[in-house]
């Protein structure tokens, strides 16, 4: 086991162990960590903890030390140079004729590196925007190619749901998105409906798709003959979320009734992971 703590570079971003102090840190401070591009400012995700060997990328960087008041002024000085470096960068853009957006700037905590973030649909040559930028800012460059996804998280927003983007809240890493959760899971299969705004699918098909599968082990499918407390009769209709079903009397004798599935028993037909799975 390793004693780790868990830093956060950016809000929304993903976080990453460190060594941490033998003295205290608290969810929330504010810390100094040595990476492989220099120091950089933090914020302590999780407290210390330890967690399996395996789990750590070796080497473990260490925590310097927490935040002084220098260390947030100059953070905030830097903070305040980059609209005006991204303006800058925006308009050599135009000049090189370029095909790519702009999307962020970063300055490193040290003043040593200015990183641009930019989005664009295949390879950009570059090197004589570096080259321009290096003269401008006299600082080492580094121009970073993002996809959209990255720029959603990065601009932030608010979401068809009308909460702020999980990619910016919560989630540390983007996973996977098939339009088979979206079937699963009963949705429309319009791109439209189903796309975040960076135009990929929404990323809540990923981690909602569990609960769905479970509700589909215990949810009869369509087709099923089923047996409830007013007869036999076949599931015509299926609420995954409610677990409400709409069951039609056998040989069509009766007006079809809601009920809930634990209230039913299957006498013929799969619950529909099983059947898929078949």
């Amino acid at each position: 086991m390793t004693k780790v703590v868990s830093v956060k570079f950016n809000e929304g971003g993903r976080s990453y162990y460190f060594k941490p102090l033998n003295g205290e840190l608290n969810v929330g401070d504010t810390v100094i960590v040595d990476t492989s591009a220099g120091p950089a400012m933090g914020t302590v995700f999780q407290g210390v903890k330890e967690v399996e060997d395996e789990n750590v990328v070796q080497p473990l960087k260490r925590v310097i030390r927490i935040a002084t008041e220098d260390d947030l002024k100059s953070a905030k000085e830097n903070k305040k140079k980059e609209p005006k470096a991204f303006e800058i960068c925006a308009q050599k853009i135009v000049d090189h004729d370029l095909q790519m957006k702009l999307v962020d700037v970063e300055y490193s905590f040290d003043g040593g590196k200015i990183t641009f973030f930019f989005t664009a649909d295949g390879r950009v040559d570059f090197r004589d925007l570096v080259k321009d930028l290096a003269s401008a800012f006299h600082t080492r460059i580094e121009l970073r190619q993002i996809g959209v996804r990255d720029e959603a998280r990065m601009l932030g927003g608010l979401g068809i749901c009308g909460n702020p983007y999980c990619c910016k809240q919560f989630l540390d890493d983007f996973q996977p998105v098939s339009i088979k959760m979206a079937k699963e899971q009963g949705l429309s299969l319009n791109p439209t409906k189903i796309s975040g705004s960076c135009g990929r699918l929404m990323c809540c098909l990923k981690y909602e798709q569990d609960s769905y599968e479970y509700l589909m082990k215990i949810t009869p499918s369509l087709g099923s003959t089923v047996k409830t407390p007013d007869g036999v009769g076949t599931v015509v209709d299926v609420n995954m979320i409610t677990g409400n079903l709409i069951v039609n009397p056998k040989n069509g004798e009766g007006i079809p009734y809601k009920i809930n599935r634990k209230d039913v028993k299957i006498l013929s037909g799969k619950k529909k992971s099983e059947k898929e799975e078949k």
